[in-house]
């Protein structure tokens, strides 16, 4: 999965079909859920292992055998342990069809008048016995698959609702909003930015802030520092370079913001664990 942009904005799916599926596993060169939003909807199954979860500023640990719901536009992140997990990302409005009370309760859920859980434990049998039939269709690809995810999308909703397993939104803390603006702003600085180089006080200057509360304010948002997490988002690109161009090693240190090629090869095996020559292609 390519959790490379912070902001995902591209086509999911087909036009017909606006749900995408994806299958990540340690070998996965994007294992690791790097910090992004994106419009879309997302379902997430633990197949093996546990994947810690951030949602906005809200944790999760989610293990085998349950599942997460990702509302559109929340800021979420999720760092594996020995996990296999597959996600599906969709567009709600495919849910939208000329059945009155059906628009009206998927409409509260696209417009965030109410807040589904974010997880859902192996306690709760029966919406996760949903959630294994929608992607157990999406990887089948039989025919007439379609129509058994949708049916089964529907059947998720109207359980959640049947069983009230929902709150109203709260009215959002008017701090708690505005740093989740802040952080998205500061997101998309780095990821405009990352191939120039970027100093401190041009990210705290970016949201409005010094570079010493910025400093603190960026890693009670994500737990990482500022320039940790540049330095993470410029290996994941380099990565994916490695793995879709025929750049050289040193073209793409250059092109990812690095001015020396040692500190680049140093950096990624910090992130990857092994040097840049695994993912040539």
């Amino acid at each position: 999965m390519q959790y490379i942009n912070y902001r995902e904005s591209r086509q999911r799916g087909t036009a017909d079909f606006p749900i995408e599926y994806h299958h990540v596993s340690p070998t996965h060169p994007q294992y690791i859920m790097a910090l992004h939003w994106h419009v879309e909807f997302e379902l997430i199954r633990i197949l093996s292992g546990s994947l810690k979860l951030t949602v906005d500023e809200e944790e999760y640990t989610a293990k085998a055998g349950s599942s997460c719901f990702i509302p559109s536009g929340t800021i979420h992140a999720g760092e594996p342990d020995d996990c296999v997990y597959e996600c599906l990302v969709f567009d709600m409005n495919v849910l939208m069809n000329k059945n009155d009370d059906c628009c009206r309760l998927i409409r509260r859920v696209i417009d965030h008048q109410v807040e589904l859980p974010h997880h859902f434990p192996e306690s709760c049998t029966e919406i996760n016995r949903i959630v294994w039939s929608i992607f157990d269709a999406s990887t089948s690809k039989n025919e007439g698959y379609q129509l058994v995810v949708l049916g089964a999308m529907y059947q998720l909703f109207g359980t959640i609702f049947a069983t009230h397993d929902y709150r109203p939104v709260p009215e959002k803390q008017t701090r708690t909003h505005r740093r989740i603006l802040q952080l998205k702003q500061a997101l998309e600085f780095m990821e405009s930015s990352y191939n120039q180089p970027i100093t401190l006080e041009e990210m705290a200057e970016s949201v409005g802030m010094s570079p010493k509360y910025f400093c603190r304010f960026f890693h009670e948002m994500t737990h990482r520092t500022p320039v940790d997490y540049l330095n993470y988002y410029r290996i994941e690109r380099a990565c994916y370079q490695l793995m879709t161009t025929n750049l050289s090693i040193t073209d793409v240190a250059y092109g990812s913001g690095f001015n020396d090629l040692s500190y680049f090869i140093k950096t990624f095996k910090k992130y990857k664990g092994t040097t840049p020559k695994k993912y040539l292609r």
